[in-house]
Parts: structure tokens; C-alpha cells; sequence
């Protein structure tokens, strides 16, 4: 026996606590009619789990709380507790001996449910319950009226008692829950799908954006590395030259440091000869003369030099700008060129049609981008040339302060030869000294030459190292340190060797080049594209990855249900054979003869058709047998579901189906299809409320025989009128009502009551 005990408390008309021990296999509950016997029947439903107030005769929760009387409150809670021996391990998921479950409901419609004193679900119950095949309205509780539901329902709600009877549910349940997963897969794998496809353009941007910013990285790398050949290079050249320079220079400024001690020397003999005369004091004002505006000459050279240069960076500068200038992504349009086209298209705002006003806008943006596609000036260039003309400006000054020098040179070039002539002719040897003199002026004028030559090399050098820092500087800012780090390459080079400046020009053109392709490239903001496309790429891969486990997990589920039909299908199979084999039995026992059986069976539905079907057949028409046209039928038919249907023989009459059974007939028939599904899948108890009432005599002892039958496998708790039924009960429950209108409860052992008659 699994039931042990059953415990109401405030529930319906149980006011008080009253307990139910179930030590019998058959246990009694009689009572006149409305001492409260049924809500026995109730407070099972109530406790296993039962959630329609209406099938517990109420309308509210708080309908199944005691009320109170004149001499007593009212309740503020329904308690009802079910006590199960689990020795046997009923509940197998459970490692108890014992097992109650426990439902309160109080006053304010709320509900507890509680498992061997703990607090649990509603789910906890039914899952628990399910295992052991015992439900809330399941085939084993059987109220009183609803023993001829099984032939009242229609075929398919028999199927599902018939399944619930042969443990089934907990399949069915299986299968619900997988179908709400499978559904719940399915939208999940919308969403996802649909998060794919919002993400979709965005990497696809981001991805073009990463493609330029690699590019842009690979003409950095391949920049860097160039502008690192390079640097070693012009650094070799620079730094080989300006040594070479200075050390040509030393040997002619030495010379020239002499030649002007001796000029100096023979200047101050000039001074002492006694025969000097006024051609030596011109010698001497010339050379000084002559000294000075050299000198003065070479000062304005160099700084020719370096306007020149200038002139040259800032032109270089220009025809860069202008390059890029050329190309769509680097034009410039002037802000009030912007707001003369936006005052434009002011007067478009009046229009009230869409589609016009957007080509009207499209058309004057067309017009502004072909009026200014050509090259614009940016401010860049505007500075530049601006530098340009100032510079100019000084180099004209200067040329032309550079050319007044060199005639005033020529002057005094040409006095000192006529001079020097002159000289020459004299054959007086006190002209010695001045003839020493016009030899150094001479030589001081050859040196002089090639210092000058030297100098402006070496100026020229100097110029292109200072370039060379600036394109330094600009190389750490384009492509940062890396670019900068020549010094191993400078040291690996073959300082020996000879210098190519062509191929150096070349390597400059390919700098600018590159330099250029990188603007085009768009490298900026580089780290920024890459963080955001590997965060959208990982998020893509993760949806892509949850897609894929979703696909699985449907592939999974729709695997599972498939089983789950499969094996509901063949067990629901097998049961029907075996419930047809006790059905028959029982229904001969009955009926003493005949013959009834459950036959799977499709349902039958109709459909109105459709106004378009319903046109073309009316148009169509049908033609009848005498060759006129009919309008087809109204409705179609349609297969629906699988279900049960009862078929029923009797002995000794021509009724063959359950509309042309009497009422006793048919309570005789639902009894037999009952006890059949009990002996199938016996559960653990049963319920009989009343189900003997339609019963005479004679059937009422064949009634009380297979109930015998049925306590060999399962507890039963009769509720019950009839006394043959009463006579196979081991314990007997009276149910009584007092004058405060609450149900109490007496009981009898028969079994210990004959143990004391004997």
C-alpha cells in the first residue's frame, strides 16, 4: 500500500482537523447525502495539484476555505496534506521512506505547496507526481457524475485520458516541453539571424575600412622602410661631403691666412720705401678697396644661397599640395562657397512633394560639386606662396645689391690692372715691393675663388642636412620612431664606396610618392577601426556560433519529439491491445456476453470554403445526373487528429453504438473500460465516488467482485452509498454532520472489529 494518511484542515466543510489512515487496501467513506463525503474525494484533487476552482465546486480560492457557523469563526486557510509510504520507492527521485505533499490556499487566493515540509513549486508537484503516474484529474480519481465522462468525451480527450491511464503524461509532458523549447529555439534563431543581418553592413564597412587601413599599414611599413635607407644614405653623403668640404677648406684658408701676412708684409714695406709715391698709396687703397667689396660680395652670395633654398622648400611644398589638390578626396571648397549653395537651396523648403524637393536637391548638389571640381588653393598653399613672394622680394634686393658689388669690383679690377700695368713698365728695382704686392693680390684672388667655391658647396651641404632634419622630423610624425632609426643601417654601409645621387633623387620621388598613396589611404584613426571591426567580427563570430548551437539544439529537440511520438505512438499501441483484452473481459463479466473494444480513429473536421472557391465552383457549376448544373457543396472535409472510439456490443441486442445505451448500461460499460485501463497500468489508488449509484443488486456484486480484483494491485477509496460495496471495505469512514455544519469523521475496522466478535 502506498497511501498512508490523509490530512484536512479548514477545508470545505472539514472546520477542524480530521485525518484519514489508509490501512486497508480497500478503505469506506459513507454518509448521508451532503454530510461532506465528497470533499474527501476534493481534497485529494485539491492536494495533488488540481488548478479549476470550478471542478472543486467553487468559484473563488477562498470558496474552499470553512466558513464559519453560528457557533464558530471562520477559517483563514485550507489545509490538506497526503502522506505516501515511499519504502518501495514510489518516488524514485526522492531518498525518503516517507513522503507528504502539502497544499495551502488562503484567503487571499494565494497557494503553498509544500514537499515533506518544504516549500516547492507547483511544477515540483507535478513533475513528482507525474514520475508515479498520478495526476490532479487523472483516470484513478473518479467523482461521482463523472464515471461516464470516458464515454461522454469526444475521441480525442479520450485519447489523452487513455494515455494519461497507460502513463503517458509524463511523455506528453516531454514532449510539450520540448515543442516550447523547440519554438522558443526557433525565435531565439530569428533574433539571432536578425542581429547577423543588422550587423552584416556594418562589418562589411568596417571590413573595407580595415582593408585601407591595412593598406595604409603596409605603405607605412614599406615608407618606414625607405625612409630608413634613405635617412643612412643622405646621412652618409651629408656627413662624407661637409668632411670632404672642410677638410679642402683648411689647406686654401691657410694659404690665404699667409697670403695675407705677406700682403700685410709687403704692404708695410710699400710703406717704408723711400721712393714711394702716390702709385703706392693707390696700390694700397685698391687692394683694401678691392678686399672689402670681395668680402662684401661673398656675404651677399651666401645669403642669395639661402633664399634660394627657401624659395625651393616652399616651391616643393606647393607642387605637393597641388599633387594631392588634384585628386576628388583632398579638394577644398571655401566656407562661404558652402553657404552661398545652402542659401541656394533655402527656397526649396516650399516645396510639399518628396520626390521633387529630394531630386531638386540632388541636381543643385550636382551643379555645386561640377562648379568647384576644379583644383582649389588651400590655405597651405596660400601661405606658402605668400612666403614665396616675400622671399622674392629680399632675392631681388639682393641681386640687385650683388650686382652693384660686382661692378664696383670690375671698377677697381680694371684700376688695379692699369695700375699693375703701369708698374710693370717701370724698370726701377725700388718697384719690386709694389710687384710683390700685385703677385699676392693675385693669388689672394685665385684662393679667394676657391674658398668661395668650397664655401657655397659647403653651404649648399649644410642647407640639405637642415632639409634633411625636416624631412627627419616629418618621417617621426608620419610613421613614427621606426622610420627614424637609420643609425644601423648607417653603420652597415660602405663608407668606401662612391655616392649615387641619381638613385638617391629616385629613392626622394619614390618617398613623395608613398607619401601621397598614404594621404589617399586614410590611415587615420587606424587603431580605432581595428578595435571596433575585431569587437563587431568577435560578435558576428559569437552570433554565428550561437546560430550553429542553436541549429544543433533544434536538430536535437526535433530528434527528441520524433522519439517521444514514436514511443508515445507504439506504447499507446501496445496499451490499447492490452486495455481491449480486460475491456472485453470485464464487459462480458457485466453483461454476460457481448462484446466492446477501443479503436483508434481520425477526427473528422469540416471547414466552410473560401469566397474564392465559392466563386469558381458557382461559376463552374457541377453537372447532375438529369444534365443540369449544381452549386457544390457548402462545406469540404478535412483529416484532424487520431482519437479513441468505444465500440459496444450487447448480448441479446442489436445496439452496436453508446448513443443507443440505456443510462445503467452505460455506467455498467464506462465501469468495465475503467477497471480494464486500472488493470493495464494499475495506480497506485483509486478513487470511486459514487460511480455504484446507477447500480442494481445484481450488478452491484459484480461490481464489488472486480473491485476485489482491483485491490490485489491498487489501494481503492470508495465513496459510496451501496452496501455491497461497503461490505468489501476494510475500514469504514462515517462522515456526519454536526449542528455547526462542520464534517466530522467516524471509523470502524472491520478486521479488528471481527477479531473481537470472535
Amino acid at each position: 500500500m502506498y497511501l498512508k494518511s490523509l490530512e484536512l484542515s479548514g477545508f470545505k466543510s472539514f472546520a477542524k482537523k480530521a485525518t484519514l489512515s489508509f490501512t486497508s487496501p480497500v478503505v469506506g467513506i459513507v454518509g448521508p447525502n451532503g454530510s461532506g463525503k465528497s470533499n474527501v474525494a476534493e481534497a485529494f484533487r485539491f492536494v495533488l495539484g488540481e488548478q479549476s476552482i470550478k471542478s472543486l465546486r467553487g468559484k473563488r480560492g477562498e470558496d474552499l476555505i470553512w466558513n464559519g457557523a453560528d457557533q464558530g469563526g471562520r477559517a483563514n486557510r485550507a489545509h490538506v496534506k497526503l502522506t505516501f509510504d515511499n519504502s518501495r520507492r514510489l518516488f524514485a527521485g526522492i531518498d525518503f521512506d516517507e513522503v507528504s505533499i502539502e497544499r495551502v490556499v488562503n484567503r487571499d487566493n494565494s497557494n503553498e505547496y509544500l514537499l515533506n515540509g518544504t516549500a516547492v513549486r507547483l511544477k515540483d508537484i507535478v513533475e513528482l507526481l507525474g514520475s508515479a503516474h498520478i495526476g490532479a484529474t487523472g483516470h484513478h480519481i473518479i467523482s461521482q457524475g463523472e464515471a461516464d465522462r470516458i464515454l461522454s468525451a469526444n475521441i480525442r480527450e479520450r485519447r489523452e485520458m487513455v494515455e494519461d491511464a497507460l502513463g503517458l503524461k509524463v511523455f506528453q509532458w516531454k514532449k510539450s516541453e520540448s515543442l516550447k523549447k523547440l519554438e522558443r529555439t526557433e525565435e531565439n534563431m530569428k533574433q539571432v539571424e536578425s542581429l547577423r543581418r543588422e550587423v552584416a553592413p556594418h562589418l562589411r564597412f568596417l571590413k573595407k575600412q580595415v582593408e585601407k587601413v591595412e593598406r595604409a599599414e603596409e605603405l607605412r611599413r614599406e615608407l618606414t622602410e625607405l625612409y630608413r635607407h634613405y635617412f643612412a644614405t643622405e646621412k652618409n653623403y651629408l656627413s662624407r661631403e661637409k668632411a670632404r668640404l672642410t677638410a679642402e677648406l683648411q689647406a686654401p684658408e691657410a694659404e690665404m691666412r699667409a697670403l695675407e701676412q705677406a700682403l700685410a708684409a709687403a704692404k708695410q714695406t710699400l710703406a717704408a720705401s723711400q721712393k714711394r709715391d702716390h702709385q703706392s698709396d693707390a696700390v694700397v687703397a685698391i687692394e683694401s678697396e678691392l678686399s672689402n667689396c670681395r668680402n662684401e660680395k661673398d656675404s651677399v652670395g651666401r645669403e642669395l644661397g639661402r633664399l634660394e633654398g627657401e624659395i625651393s622648400a616652399n616651391r616643393r611644398t606647393i607642387d605637393k599640395e597641388r599633387e594631392k589638390q588634384k585628386r576628388d578626396e583632398f579638394k577644398t571648397v571655401y566656407l562661404k562657397d558652402v553657404e552661398e549653395a545652402v542659401t541656394a537651396l533655402a527656397p526649396l523648403s516650399t516645396l510639399t512633394n518628396p520626390r521633387e524637393l529630394f531630386e531638386r536637391i540632388i541636381t543643385e548638389l550636382k551643379a555645386f560639386i561640377t562648379k568647384h571640381r576644379g583644383v582649389t588653393e588651400t590655405s597651405l598653399i596660400g601661405e606658402a606662396e605668400k612666403e614665396i613672394s616675400l622671399l622674392m622680394t629680399e632675392k631681388n634686393k639682393q641681386e640687385e645689391y650683388w650686382h652693384k658689388i660686382a661692378q664696383k669690383e670690375a671698377e677697381l679690377v680694371k684700376r688695379y690692372d692699369e695700375l699693375q700695368k703701369a708698374i710693370e713698365k717701370e724698370k726701377d728695382t725700388d718697384r719690386e715691393a709694389e710687384k710683390e704686392v700685385f703677385r699676392i693680390i693675385a693669388r689672394e684672388n685665385e684662393v679667394r675663388s676657391q674658398l668661395t667655391g668650397l664655401r657655397n658647396a659647403l653651404e649648399t651641404i649644410l642647407q640639405a642636412t637642415q632639409a634633411w632634419e625636416r624631412e627627419l622630423a616629418e618621417a617621426a610624425q608620419i610613421c613614427g620612431r621606426e622610420a627614424v632609426a637609420y643609425e644601423a643601417l648607417e653603420s652597415a654601409l660602405d663608407h668606401s664606396a662612391g655616392l649615387d645621387r641619381a638613385a638617391e633623387a629616385d629613392t626622394r620621388k619614390r618617398l613623395e610618392r608613398l607619401k601621397i598613396r598614404l594621404e589617399e589611404a586614410g590611415a587615420g584613426g587606424g587603431a580605432e577601426v581595428l578595435k571596433e571591426y575585431r569587437e563587431t567580427e568577435e560578435r558576428d563570430a559569437f552570433l554565428a556560433r550561437e546560430l550553429e548551437d542553436l541549429t544543433k539544439a533544434k536538430a536535437e529537440l526535433q530528434q527528441l519529439i520524433g522519439e517521444l511520438e514514436n514511443r508515445i505512438d507504439s506504447e499507446f499501441k501496445q496499451g490499447i491491445q492490452k486495455i481491449n483484452e480486460q475491456f472485453g473481459k470485464f464487459f462480458v463479466l457485466m453483461f454476460g456476453g457481448g462484446k466492446a473494444e477501443l479503436s483508434v480513429v481520425r477526427e473528422v473536421r469540416r471547414r466552410r470554403k473560401s469566397d474564392e472557391e465559392e466563386l469558381s465552383e458557382t461559376l463552374s457549376g457541377e453537372v447532375g445526373s438529369d444534365g443540369e448544373m449544381t452549386l457544390a457543396e457548402e462545406e469540404v472535409e478535412a483529416d484532424g487528429p487520431e482519437g479513441l472510439e468505444v465500440n459496444v456490443s450487447l448480448p441479446r441486442k442489436k445496439v452496436k453504438g453508446l448513443m443507443m445505451l440505456s443510462g445503467g448500461e452505460r455506467a455498467l460499460t464506462s465501469i468495465a473500460l475503467l477497471f480494464a485501463i486500472s488493470q493495464v497500468n494499475p495506480p497506485p489508488f483509486i478513487i470511486l465516488d459514487e460511480t455504484d449509484a446507477a447500480l442494481d443488486e445484481a450488478n452491484s456484486r459484480k461490481y464489488a467482485d472486480m473491485i476485489e480484483s482491483l485491490s490485489e494491485r491498487s489501494q481503492l477509496i470508495l465513496i459510496t452509498h451501496n452496501r455491497e460495496t461497503m461490505s468489501r471495505a476494510g475500514v469504514l469512514y462515517g462522515v456526519t454532520m454536526g449542528a455547526d455544519g462542520a464534517s466530522k469523521l467516524l471509523s470502524i475496522a472491520f478486521e479488528e472489529a471481527v477479531k473481537v466478535a470472535k
